[in-house]
């Protein structure tokens, strides 16, 4: 996601800050210093990914859109992308064992549910009257949803998203554990970012990651996780849900590091790969553990070439999934 919209304005300062939290990561993932060494070494691009971890097995790569305007009518259908969905209701929910290669469903989180919300719709940008419209997210108002951002290339982060989000219900459903997705491209634009945190607290979820990537100044590599802050005002309350969503996001962050080899943001959390933001609706609003994650920067070309690598976004979800699987064994 672009840290220019609605729900992602930029917090202030930008300037990477040391403290706690690097030695929080630290300790948590032995094995961080290595993946970024090993990402830095191979230079993070082509399908490889500068893995440094062990990988389950991968989907085909998708080759990177060829060039167009990121906001075409055209881009539902470039290569790249994830597969059209077959329209269904909305949120779409899958059972444990459903699904093309979900396996039994009778893996160690059976009774589990996690909600994934792939980051904006890849049909907002036909809908800008709808998006631009103003929710309440509990400390202010925003806007809706944004269209996203996109690689230079025109392949987009709405995109990038849903087709991460199936490969992790895959994974998770082969766990055992119940999958349900706050859009799977099965609706015009949305869900709106206060629907999306409903969605999650009306399945009692046990855990929720909201998939992003984001559209940051070329040269700003890396992933960061972003945990929610303590807020009390008007509808939100995070308070009950800072701590558990930090857990969870901590475990997230250093399965990802380890799986993928991708470093932490060099531009944002100081070399953590955590930031705690309090402007989001979409964790103001969330009454379940739930953290963002941006899994790159589209805008860099070497971080772009993993983004559109089938078999990098891979390792993404892998990534994602067994932090997911980590927090809820706990």
């Amino acid at each position: 996601m672009s840290y220019v919209g609605p729900d992602f304005e930029p917090s202030e300062p930008r300037r990477p800050r040391r403290g706690p939290l690097t030695i929080a990561l630290a300790a948590l993932v032995p094995g961080a210093l290595l993946g970024w060494l090993v990402y830095e070494a191979v230079g993070g691009g082509g399908d490889s990914g500068g893995s440094a971890g062990a990988v389950g097995t991968a989907a085909s790569a998708s080759a990177p859109a060829s060039p167009t305007t990121p906001r075409s009518a055209g881009d539902d259908d470039k290569p790249g992308g994830s597969p059209k969905p077959t329209p269904a209701a909305t949120p779409s929910t899958s059972a444990p064992g459903s699904g093309s290669g979900s396996g039994s469903g009778s893996g160690s989180l059976k009774g589990k549910v996690v909600v994934i919300d792939p980051g904006h719709n890849p049909g907002n940008f036909r809908h800008a009257a709808e998006i631009n419209r103003k929710v309440n997210i509990g400390t202010n108002s925003k806007e809706c949803d944004t269209t996203g951002t996109a690689t230079n290339s025109g392949y987009e982060e709405a995109r990038f998203t849903l087709d991460v989000a199936h490969r992790m219900r895959t994974l998770l459903q082969e766990q055992g554990a119940t999958v349900e997705l706050t859009q799977d491209g099965d609706r015009p634009y949305g869900p709106c970012v206060d629907e999306r945190a409903l969605i999650g607290n009306r399945a009692h979820a046990d855990a929720v990651v909201s998939i992003h990537a984001d559209g940051s100044a070329a040269g700003n590599r890396g992933f960061h996780v972003i945990l929610p802050g303590p807020v009390h005002s008007g509808a939100a309350d995070t308070r009950a849900v800072v701590a558990p969503s930090r857990a969870l996001g901590e475990r997230v962050a250093g399965a990802f590091v380890r799986v993928t080899g991708s470093a932490p943001s060099n531009y944002i959390g100081g070399g953590t790969g955590l930031v705690t933001r309090t402007d989001l609706g979409g964790l103001n609003l969330s009454t379940v553990p739930k953290v963002f994650i941006e899994c790159g920067n589209m805008r860099d070309s070497k971080d772009a070439a993993l983004l559109t690598s089938g078999t990098w976004r891979q390792k993404a979800a892998q990534g994602i999934s067994e932090g997911i699987v980590s927090f809820l064994r706990e």
